[in-house]
């Protein structure tokens, strides 16, 4: 059964730095682009970045210069770099592809930042 599951998710201090990673089971992102969602309790799911199978990036205006986005050569893999996480950043983390109409239906990781 293919499926994405994240992790790395923990909880830091404001300032602070966490990895992230996202790794798909029982299938490749192959060509399509892959990205970042979360989602903080009673908010929205929002993109955080994205990757495209030839590396093209984006990100969002809130994490844009503290956050990046990588993957595997095998393109098996995501990985999100973050820093100088802020309080703000607080939400469950999820991957899946670009767009998705379910990405903050999974298990996800939980990113909590402390003041």
């Amino acid at each position: 059964e293919a499926h994405l599951v994240e992790s790395g998710g923990g909880s830091v201090q404001a300032g602070g730095s966490l990895k992230l990673s996202c790794t798909a089971s029982g299938f490749t992102f192959g060509g399509s682009p892959m990205g970042w969602y979360r989602q903080a309790p009673g908010n929205e799911c929002d993109l955080v970045s994205s990757i495209t199978a030839d590396g093209r990036t984006f990100y969002s205006d809130f994490v844009k210069g503290r956050f990046a986005i990588s993957q595997n050569n095998s393109k098996t893999a995501i990985y999100l770099q973050m820093n100088s996480l802020e309080p703000e950043d607080t939400a469950v983390y999820y991957c899946a592809t670009v767009p998705s109409a379910h990405a903050c239906m999974g298990w996800g990781t939980q990113v909590t930042v402390s003041a």
